[in-house]
């Protein structure tokens, strides 16, 4: 067989056919090595061989059909792929680790052996609906503004807006030189001194419900994702998950513009 150094244009690449023919980098990250940027390292570190061959440069492409990728002298496959539906408590980050010791979403799976990682964020003092996952493609298509997949949130703040205040956050407020728009508001209840309104944005900003609010002078007492697309929380307690259906991942992949 030929040198896993060979070109696109190789003949047997081309009868691999294109669709068959990956990026070492990307087939790696697909296995659960690393990230693509870490792949890149553990390559050029020489710990990678291909069909017993060893490789250390950038781009080269393989056919995982036919070709043998070891790492470390281990052999590397790729993962089951996995999606979770997780309702994040309040006062828990998304990440796999921290540094200061405060609770993260790994925590909540400890039966989860595999790397996954959360689709966008929640801040550590927001709540709901988190999609959890280790398929990049699935990930990127939601997370990408492009995309404009819906996101519900519940949002309890002191007092009631007004008129004015509801058609600013659609027609949209600036916070840090940034034009910041909800597709909607609506009064959901009210109780006491405190009102509930659910906004639906089609982006993702960092922090960008709290900051609209707070360009309008309001205080977000309590913040919660009700809704991404057509996948709701349900009944589904803070801190459990639940694994999507397959028709629900193709429907929210069927709700992103462009579909696959």
């Amino acid at each position: 067989m030929d040198s896993p150094r060979q070109s696109p244009r190789s003949p047997d690449l081309r009868r691999a056919g294109a669709d068959a023919v990956v990026r070492l980098q990307k087939y790696l990250a697909a296995c659960g090595v690393g990230s693509r940027r870490a792949c890149e390292g553990i390559i050029e570190s020489g710990r990678v061989t291909v069909d017993g061959r060893r490789v250390v440069q950038q781009g080269v492409l393989i056919d995982p059909r036919t070709q043998r990728v070891r790492v470390d002298g281990r052999r590397v496959t790729p993962e089951r792929k996995i999606y979770l539906l997780f309702n994040k408590p309040r006062r828990v980050i998304c990440s796999t680790g921290d540094p200061r010791g405060r609770p993260t979403v790994m925590d909540y799976l400890p039966g989860i052996p595999r790397r996954v990682y959360t689709v966008g964020r929640l801040d550590w003092d927001s709540e709901g609906l988190l999609l959890v996952t280790n398929d990049g493609h699935f990930a990127q298509r939601l997370a990408h503004p492009r995309h404009h997949v819906p996101k519900s949130y519940h949002v309890w703040v002191d007092g009631e807006l007004t008129r004015g205040d509801e058609s600013r956050l659609v027609r949209g407020v600036t916070s840090r030189g940034e034009t910041l728009r909800a597709v909607s508001v609506a009064r959901v209840r009210k109780g006491g001194r405190k009102t509930v309104y659910e906004i639906v944005l089609s982006e993702g900003r960092n922090r960008q419900v709290r900051r609209m609010f707070d360009a309008l002078g309001r205080h977000v007492v309590r913040l919660k994702r009700m809704r991404i697309g057509p996948l709701t929380l349900g009944r589904l307690p803070a801190g459990a998950w639940r694994h999507l259906t397959e028709r629900e991942i193709g429907t929210l992949l069927g709700a992103t513009r462009d579909g696959r």
